[in-house]
């Protein structure tokens, strides 16, 4: 089996994570026999390359972020550019990740994915969402193992199942959504712990103001 996939992430290769989990999840197919070639569609040099490949391979993976419930511009204008394909037995499945970890979070945007194949003569092959991604471009080599280690046994199941209409897809998600202890705890966590983290991420990257700093509000 050979899959296209394309990155729909508008961030540049170096900061998206994304390409990090499709890296994980490229390695699991190779397991598991099959190849790929990857496309990141935020360098519009590649789109051309990236049109003759959903032309000519019958088997397509988007890959894309999910920021408030939003498909990202940069990929709609793509597919914008594209046309129905001519001969029906193409296959469009999805990876959608987010920062969000609640999987309710997500289904906003998976339901929008699940009507775009037939918009261009494809059926649906699935969609595998997982939220809870935002470090990944900020944790060690062992935190960012334990995320993306998941992603490359799900590459292997998809290279051996060509689907992810699947139970092990569906279990992938995580909770649906979180119960109020934990709700209450998470916010606790993040007003405290995960603020001094994020406050020390933003040092690093020479953010010079606090992160709840609203410079154009007008003071009354």
């Amino acid at each position: 089996m050979h899959v296209v996939i394309m990155n729909g992430s508008p961030r540049i290769k170096k900061y998206s994570n994304t390409d990090k989990i499709i890296e994980a999840f490229g390695k699991g197919l190779i397991k598991s026999g099959a190849t790929y070639e990857l496309y990141t569609l935020s360098d519009k040099k590649e789109w051309d390359a990236a049109r003759e490949a959903f032309y000519k391979h019958t088997r397509i993976l988007i890959a894309l972020p999910l920021y408030v419930e939003c498909i990202p511009g940069l990929l709609l204008e793509f597919l914008e550019t594209l046309h129905k394909k001519e001969e029906a037995g193409t296959e469009m499945a999805f990876i959608l990740q987010s920062g969000f970890a609640e999987g309710c979070q997500l289904r906003c945007g998976e339901e929008f994915l699940k009507m775009l194949p037939e918009k261009l003569n494809c059926s649906y092959g699935g969609c595998l969402v997982k939220g809870d991604n935002f470090g990944i471009r900020i944790a060690d080599d062992k935190q960012l193992d334990q995320m993306l280690t998941p992603y490359e046994k799900m590459g292997e199941l998809y290279g051996i199942n060509g689907t992810f209409d699947n139970e092990e897809s569906r279990k992938f998600t995580g909770p649906e959504r979180f119960s109020l202890p934990i709700r209450m705890m998470l916010a606790f966590v993040f007003k405290t712990f995960a603020r001094k983290r994020f406050d020390a991420v933003a040092k690093d990257w020479g953010c010079i103001r606090p992160l709840d700093d609203r410079p154009y509000q007008q003071t009354l």
